[in-house]
């Protein structure tokens, strides 16, 4: 199962067990890391699943995937950045076992 190291504002990290075919929006929620929000649960409507992805996995990552997310990353509560995902289109892999995220400091 591919491993999803989710790193905190604080620089906590904690890695979990992410199920390949969920995203990483559901791999923070279903098991409790802080950061992460996801209150329209992944619907593509509200912006509070917002990360930033490791350098390291950009390229492998990529950009948005839609104009819909594009869309909606301008509208995040912190800085946007050329790293910025919405998590909730992040969809996980096991080419993406090991993957870092970075959560921002507030989703509001």
């Amino acid at each position: 199962m591919p491993k999803v190291t989710y790193v905190a504002h604080d620089g906590t990290e904690t890695q979990v067990d992410v199920p390949a075919g969920e995203n990483v929006m559901r791999g923070a929620l279903y098991n409790g890391v802080d950061g992460i929000v996801g209150e329209c649960g992944g619907g593509l409507s509200c912006a509070t699943c917002h990360c930033y992805v490791d350098d390291a996995w950009t390229d492998r990552v990529g950009g948005p995937s839609s104009a819909a997310e594009s869309e909606l990353l301008e509208s995040v509560a912190t800085e946007l950045r050329a790293t910025s995902r919405l998590s909730c289109q992040i969809d996980v892999t096991e080419a993406l076992d090991g993957l870092v995220v970075h959560t921002p400091e507030t989703q509001y």
